[in-house]
């Protein structure tokens, strides 16, 4: 198994300036989150989204990951996913009461 840190995502609810919506999933986000220096992904959830409210009220810290399958059998809860994004899948778990977004590239 293999993790790297990608980002931490704090839901807003305001938009911020250089946001841009996210049709797919139904949020507004920061262009790039290497815009900050502590690599910030800001959030802004619209009513509809196809994530579940936790996220819009919690946030989350994102991972690349080589499989999502190891860390998602070893995850307290599963609340999004696995679901597949162009070529590469996502999931959302929660793992010692933290909400981990898994992202595994193809």
């Amino acid at each position: 198994m293999s993790a790297e840190y990608m980002h931490i995502g704090i839901p807003v609810l305001n938009k911020k300036p250089n946001m841009v919506y996210n049709e797919w999933g139904g949020f507004w986000v920061n262009e790039s989150v290497d815009e900050y220096d502590y690599k910030i992904e800001y959030l802004k959830f619209e009513e509809g989204t196809r994530f579940p409210e936790i996220l819009s009220k919690q946030p989350h810290v994102a991972y690349a990951v080589d499989k999502l399958e190891p860390y998602i059998e070893n995850a307290d809860q599963v609340i999004f996913g696995p679901e597949a994004v162009d070529d590469d899948r996502l999931a959302f778990v929660i793992k010692d009461d933290a909400i981990i977004e898994l992202y595994e590239a193809h």
